[in-house]
């Protein structure tokens, strides 16, 4: 009797247990439902043309053009490093990156380092000083060209020059020109610097500052040896962050000069843009200069990836 109602039991958990096939088959659908399509939308959108752009910058074509894709090899990149203006090109943006990365690390580190002990009205103030990287770069680069402006502008009366005869034009003057770009990008992105510079330095502990204390360590000492060491791989990131963008910057030299005046602040954003969607639509030139660009800024990515490394081995 016992061994019928074990029977018995079993047969009827066997009939409420799902099938172990149908399971499998459940989870295999909600993948289908939901990774696949994701992964198909990834490759449609952001893998297919980067090989699609690859292939047509070995090639003469231009998007308004009825014409096919002509094969050319590598005469796109040998045209783009042969002439002496696409060189110029680089050299404006290789300076660009230079100036604005350099100060934004400094001015940026400096607002950390006051803004790092709690006073009143701290949490206000790091607020403020955040908002210019929340704004579009086209509405800061319009705001800026009125501040800029040497007739009703406010920045030249700021800085002494009463006469407009007689105030510099910022936007309007080859020597500059870029250094009026760079005032802008210092101004926006000083504060992403700063963010993550604060990061670094409230995760410092305290007790090492406490221990240098004891051991009448001078201040410099302390921010040699504890401060900038452990702020120095988050700053490093943000000088990374800040140097690819630099070399991408096209919003605010297309909002405050458009390349001008002449080519004195035409980068390498720019002058893509132009061939792309100007003039003859050299779709092919314009790919192989997006790519020399891409190379570019990998090669100065992995450099910060390096030192990162070796800060985080030390």
């Amino acid at each position: 009797m016992s061994q019928v109602n074990a029977q018995r039991g079993l047969s009827s958990r066997q009939e409420t247990a799902p099938p172990t096939g149908r399971r499998q088959l459940s989870d295999m659908r909600i993948v289908q439902l939901f990774i696949l399509p994701t992964i198909i939308l990834l490759i449609l959108m952001n893998i297919f043309p980067l090989i699609y752009s690859l292939f047509l910058s070995f090639t003469n074509y231009s998007v308004i053009s009825s014409d096919p894709p002509v094969w050319v090899g590598l005469d796109n990149y040998t045209h783009i490093l042969s002439d002496p203006d696409f060189w110029h090109n680089f050299a404006t943006t290789g300076t660009y990156a230079l100036l604005s990365v350099s100060l934004q690390t400094i001015v940026g580190f400096a607002l950390a380092m006051l803004l790092r002990s709690k006073f009143a009205g701290s949490g206000i103030i790091t607020t403020l000083v955040l908002v210019p990287m929340m704004l579009s770069p086209i509405v800061v680069a319009v705001f800026w060209r009125l501040i800029f402006n040497p007739s009703y502008g406010i920045l030249n009366p700021i800085l002494g020059f009463t006469d407009i005869n007689t105030s510099p034009e910022w936007l309007g003057d080859p020597a500059l020109a870029l250094w009026a770009i760079v005032i802008v990008d210092v101004w926006q992105w000083s504060p992403f610097v700063m963010l993550l510079c604060l990061a670094g330095l409230s995760a410092i502990p305290e007790y090492l500052y406490e221990a240098a204390a004891i051991d009448r360590a001078s201040v410099w000492f302390q921010f040699r040896r504890i401060t900038l060491p452990q702020v120095m791989p988050l700053l490093l990131i943000a000088v990374l962050f800040r140097t690819i963008e630099a070399f991408k910057q096209f919003d605010l030299v297309q909002g405050l000069t458009f390349g001008g005046p002449g080519d004195a602040t035409e980068t390498v954003s720019v002058e893509l843009y132009r061939l792309a969607f100007q003039g003859q639509f050299e779709t092919g030139l314009s790919s192989a200069l997006a790519y020399i660009v891409l190379v570019v800024i990998v090669a100065i990515s992995n450099l910060y990836i390096r030192a990162l490394n070796r800060l985080r081995e030390g």
